[in-house]
């Protein structure tokens, strides 16, 4: 399984589908898949049936998962921009901005 350059918790851009241009936070990431599901982005309607956890039923909506290719992390100074890994000083593999430099 390979590694991916988006991890939970990372802001992204979306680069590509009906939420192009917006940014979210990621909430989670399916390695298999390669998938990544983020705040308020691809939002999909459910039609739920009563249960005895919602008893009125209803319309949900909630996230649909977007594929990673389609993702672009955003650094601190709010550039998107494409991820490389580097070593640090302690010899730890960390992530960079390849537009600004900075670590991740």
């Amino acid at each position: 399984m390979s590694k991916l350059h988006i991890k939970k918790g990372d802001t992204v851009k979306v680069l590509a589908g009906t939420d192009n241009g917006k940014t979210g936070k990621v909430v989670s990431v399916d390695l298999e898949k390669k998938r990544a599901f983020v705040e308020g982005i691809n939002m999909v309607s459910k039609h739920t049936k009563p249960s005895a956890a919602s008893p009125q039923g209803g319309i949900v909506k909630s996230e649909a998962s977007v594929h990673v290719s389609n993702l672009m992390v955003v650094d601190s100074k709010g550039q998107a921009s494409r991820i490389g890994r580097k070593l640090n000083e302690e010899g730890k593999l960390v992530r960079y901005s390849k537009k600004s430099g900075e670590v991740l």
